[in-house]
């Protein structure tokens, strides 16, 4: 009975190590951004530098830029809350290939809330002006990190910058205010996501409540630089962990895309969940569908024997950000924590989104 038991336990590991543990019948349906997505290919890949999120942009010349968190070691952890810089790249299609042009955020090294690793990168246009919004850290070491923390915003006239720090320091979201539901949380702020919404500014971040429960919550600002106030409860109804978090408006409706590290939320350990709402603010698990599914359903080529794991317990998608062309959602970019292709660093991935319309 013991040997039993012990390869049980052991085929359950591997399942889960495998990254397909989900149970497709328990899987929600899938949004109009799964139904037909297509890969196309890496957007950025460079053999220096470990490639994490790639938040992407078009100017008004066509051409798009991408602003990637990325760091020189090979590892993931603790590598990207030590080293992480904000890095830009620019393609003139798409599709890329991206190439590497300017370091647009690094680290104070100082004594600073940024003195460490700035990291998920989030870029919107605003008037004429870039937003571009980041977290960093004052101490990579655990404890305090995760804690402390924190999100900031510098804005550019051109996303080749000169990018100038919000305020005193950029700094416009901690979790420091003993009214809030997140106060203190352990996981301070991150995860930027950033919307206008009618002369409004919404900043959504990941945090935790005062009862260490994971949720996405909203601040809002009625000037770009702030004061960004948190409202008073929780945006999204999720089970379990969420990760990430990119936010568009589409079709008079607000789309929240997260992922689903456990399947909790979508049935798929590791698939992205695609929240919708009215107006931003109330995010209902009921009215979520799939945002994204694992890497081997649209890499046609997957092979496990030469996919190398680097980090994460699938090869999944990360950090998903959305380009938005005409007011339409067109690519989903994000990297994975497992080389596809056999290299020894992770890439960043770009997919095509065709709408049925």
């Amino acid at each position: 009975m013991k040997y039993v038991l012990k390869l049980f336990v052991i085929f359950i590991l591997l399942v889960i190590d495998s990254g397909y543990s989900q149970d497709k019948s328990l899987q929600m349906p899938l949004s109009f951004i799964a139904e037909n997505l297509e890969y196309k290919g890496i957007s950025v890949q460079d053999d220096n530098y470990t490639i994490w999120g790639c938040a992407p942009i078009m100017d008004d010349d066509g051409k798009v830029h991408l602003f990637v968190a990325r760091w020189p070691e090979k590892n993931v952890n603790p590598a990207w809350r030590k080293s992480s810089e904000i890095a830009h790249y620019i393609s003139d299609s798409p599709e890329g290939p991206f190439v590497f042009s300017d370091v647009s955020i690094k680290g104070t090294g100082k004594d600073t809330w940024d003195k460490y690793a700035p990291h998920n990168p989030e870029i919107k246009k605003v008037g004429k002006y870039y937003v571009l919004l980041y977290i960093a850290n004052t101490n990579y070491h655990q404890p305090p990190h995760p804690s402390n923390q924190r999100i900031g915003m510098a804005i550019a006239k051109s996303p080749y910058g000169p990018w100038k720090k919000v305020g005193k320091d950029g700094l416009v979201l901690q979790a420091n205010n003993p009214q809030k539901w997140n106060y203190k949380s352990n996981i301070g702020v991150a995860n930027p996501a950033f919307l206008e919404v009618k002369g409004e500014y919404y900043l959504y971040f990941k945090t935790k409540t005062t009862d260490g429960v994971l949720k996405y919550g909203l601040a809002t600002a009625t000037k770009l630089k702030g004061p960004y106030t948190i409202k008073d409860k929780p945006v999204t109804s999720n089970k379990g962990i969420l990760e990430d978090g990119t936010v568009f408006a589409y079709q008079d409706h607000i789309f929240l895309l997260t992922t689903d590290n456990h399947g909790q939320n979508t049935g798929i350990v590791g698939g992205g969940t695609l929240w919708k709402s009215k107006d931003g603010i109330n995010f209902d698990l009921e009215e979520a569908t799939v945002g994204y599914d694992l890497l081997p359903t649209y890499y046609t080529g997957y092979d496990p024997k030469k996919a190398v794991k680097i980090y994460g317990v699938a090869p999944k998608l990360e950090r998903p950000k959305i380009l938005m062309t005409n007011n339409k959602p067109s690519y989903l970019y994000g990297p994975s924590g497992w080389n596809i292709f056999g290299g020894d660093r992770t890439v960043g991935h770009v997919f095509k989104i065709n709408l049925n319309e």
